[in-house]
């Protein structure tokens, strides 16, 4: 446990923490508030708790001021999370899934950059029942969120698909071995009976007030970055070595969330302390979460992440502490190199069959008038005898497809008219949004809905500069929370108010590097005129090979972000 020196050892407790340890393990009142038939919501304490079974209570935002001036109760809706290690699900899966969506939800399905599945719409009296089919499944949604380890993100490995089994299988293990042991999931949502007496019940990782906050995990496979090993909590990242797995670099500390006007909160890059062989990388998970069980702020939730902990000991206090608790030290980190960040579009061929990315606007499987997405994916899952993989870049990939079946699954796409994405522009293909209005109750700006028509009008100052097929990262959020990864992109907007976003420029285009704030508080307008003259000196001024990144801070727009302790300070004189 923390010793008396620690920052954080001080304090009187958040209210989230007596929620938590009063919960009985994380049942509170949950199967009652789901019985009363007289409100659509739960209780207050029971929405946190809820988070911790993978689902968040909201309302419809474009309706609750009409509702409130009618003395109506808040459009009360649930979303749920889907816990999948790897991002990896059957076709029987995806089958389940898409029926569930139009059952109980709106009728899409949302890919998250977490490489989850996430439900919107579903009404209180629909909760139940979408939970047991989704067990049904056998897939679940403990600890989707909450203070615990969420879904564990691993490179889908399209094109280098003899390691994706290997990496997949320890992104599974980890998943399970830092799952909450509590019976309370399967007594609320699967009807099972009480089988221990709560004095006998144990979290044996993580006790009976769970961490401080989330705690994200992410396995990456060098040459490619995509699940953003800088921005987890834990990162472990592959070493290879003549086509065979050796083990992993780990990585700690890393976080994206901050909250505007608050210094003391920023995004960080974690940093790399060492090498674990691979049969060791449960060891390593579980003493890295209980340092933060024990350490963690638990006075201030914005200041309870796990980088924070890490920051505010230092991380040669980590190292040591963490070599402690093993019995053995890490050895010295092996070397690595990545290159980028996105998606490969298209088919390919690997470990003798075949992989086909496609791109999804910001991971919204819908069916629209022009596009049946949905129709088409569904009646892929019909014959697809290999799987689907979550790309955490909201994309999709049927992968493991049969040299009989690409024929067949061909022609499904050119009927759907199911697009790889090569037809977007490179900006497009590396965008991402997180969901923001009208479900997020964070939101600050509008995020999925709008990042689509103002790619396009960045598109057209592309096609003026001759950049159309320049490869560059843009990321928006409609709060500075950090869903879609923002502070990792060569170009991000954070939402602020209503149409107006934080402007940040000079992420690494391999997401090794934090971007600067470069413009604050402004509307589309101003976006546009302040991007444009950056773009046009851009294509003129650029290196060969150098990205729109790492060329807004050579040429002083922004300073460079070595570290997330240096977010906030003041920026180059302005050009």
């Amino acid at each position: 446990m923390a010793d008396n020196n620690f920052p954080y050892d001080n304090g009187p407790l958040d209210v989230m923490e007596q929620i938590k340890t009063d919960s009985n393990y994380l049942r509170g009142t949950i199967k009652e508030g789901l019985e009363d038939r007289i409100t659509a919501a739960i209780s207050e304490e029971d929405t946190k708790l809820l988070k911790f079974h993978g689902s968040y209570q909201q309302d419809d935002r474009d309706v609750r001021n009409d509702r409130r001036r009618k003395k109506l109760e808040p459009a009360y809706q649930f979303m749920i999370r889907v816990r999948a290690p790897g991002g990896v699900a059957t076709p029987e899966q995806w089958l389940t899934l898409d029926d569930l969506a139009g059952k109980y939800a709106n009728g899409t399905l949302k890919l998250t950059t977490r490489q989850s599945f996430q439900f919107h719409g579903v009404l209180k009296w629909n909760l139940k029942q979408t939970m047991q089919e989704i067990n049904g499944s056998l897939m679940d949604t403990l600890a989707a969120c909450g203070d615990v380890n969420r879904n564990v993100m691993c490179n889908p490995n399209p094109y280098q698909s003899e390691v994706h089994s290997e990496v997949y299988e320890w992104s599974k293990k980890l998943s399970e071995h830092l799952s909450p042991k509590t019976n309370a999931y399967h007594e609320i949502w699967l009807h099972d009976e009480k089988v221990l007496d709560s004095k006998e019940e144990t979290e044996p990782i993580y006790g009976s007030a769970y961490l401080p906050r989330k705690f994200k995990i992410g396995i990456a496979v060098p040459p490619s970055n995509d699940v953003d090993i800088y921005s987890h909590d834990l990162g472990f990242i592959a070493i290879m070595e003549e086509g065979e797995l050796k083990g992993f670099n780990v990585a700690v500390g890393g976080g994206m969330g901050m909250t505007h006007g608050d210094t003391n909160t920023y995004p960080q890059v974690a940093r790399v302390i060492g090498f674990t062989p691979a049969d060791r990388i449960i060891e390593v998970a579980e003493k890295v979460v209980t340092i933060q069980r024990d350490f963690g702020n638990r006075s201030n939730r914005k200041n309870a992440r796990f980088k924070y902990t890490i920051d505010a000991g230092g991380i040669d206090w980590f190292k040591d502490e963490l070599n402690e608790r093993l019995g053995w030290d890490l050895e010295e980190a092996r070397t690595f190199n990545f290159e980028h960040n996105g998606d490969r579009y298209g088919w390919v061929k690997g470990n003798g069959r075949y992989h086909y990315t496609m791109f999804i606007q910001n991971g919204r499987i819908s069916d629209t008038e022009d596009y049946p997405l949905m129709t088409g994916l569904r009646e892929i899952a019909k014959i697809h005898t290999g799987d689907f993989r979550l790309t955490p870049n909201q994309n999709l990939i049927i992968a493991n497809v049969t040299g009989q079946k690409k024929k067949k699954i061909d022609a499904l796409i050119d009927e759907y008219g199911i697009t790889e994405g090569k037809e977007y522009s490179a900006l497009k293909r590396n965008s991402m949004a997180c969901v923001a209005f009208p479900t997020c109750g964070l939101a600050m700006a509008e995020s999925e809905r709008y990042l689509p028509s103002l790619l396009e009008k960045i598109e057209n100052i592309l096609d003026e500069a001759g950049l159309n097929e320049e490869e560059i990262t843009i990321r928006m959020t409609g709060c500075p929370n950090g869903c879609a990864r923002p502070g990792l992109a060569e170009i991000a907007f954070i939402g602020k108010a209503p149409g107006k976003y934080n402007m940040y420029l000079g992420g690494g285009f391999a997401g090794q590097r934090l971007n600067k704030l470069y413009r604050e508080n402004i509307g589309e307008e101003e976006i546009l005129s302040n991007l444009r003259p950056i773009l046009i000196q851009y294509a003129k001024e650029r290196q060969e090979g150098e990205h729109f990144g790492d060329y807004v801070i050579r040429a002083g727009y922004v300073d460079e972000v070595h570290s997330g302790l240096d977010f906030h300070t003041t920026n180059l004189v302005e050009k």
